[in-house]
């Protein structure tokens, strides 16, 4: 498979909005964000509205950032949810970018 590029397919107004409500509400509900080689992992609270709304933005963003991997972890006995979104070299800068960092 080819490498894909880094970036959004989405307008900058688009994109403004896709920030602010879908990715932003998501960033507001993590209780930790951490930096990885290859992306960033959010960590959630056991929540089961947070899984649908993980699932609602991973539908999304996969159309208009074809370049993130994603994965959704969930822990055993009611342990946090965790959400690792990843890609090639320069995919954590474009995270932490659009994250508004």
């Amino acid at each position: 498979m080819a490498a894909l590029p880094i970036g959004c397919t989405l307008s900058p107004e688009a994109l403004k909005t896709r920030r602010e409500n879908l990715v932003g509400t998501l960033l507001r509900r993590a209780t930790e964000r951490k930096e990885l080689d290859d992306g960033v992992r959010l960590r959630f609270a056991a929540d089961p509205e947070i899984l649908v709304d993980i699932a609602r933005t991973v539908d999304a963003e996969r159309h208009c950032c074809r370049f993130l991997s994603f994965t959704i972890s969930v822990s055993a006995d009611g342990g946090p949810i965790a959400l690792h979104l990843t890609g090639p070299e320069g995919t954590r800068e474009f995270l932490t970018a659009m994250f508004g960092e």
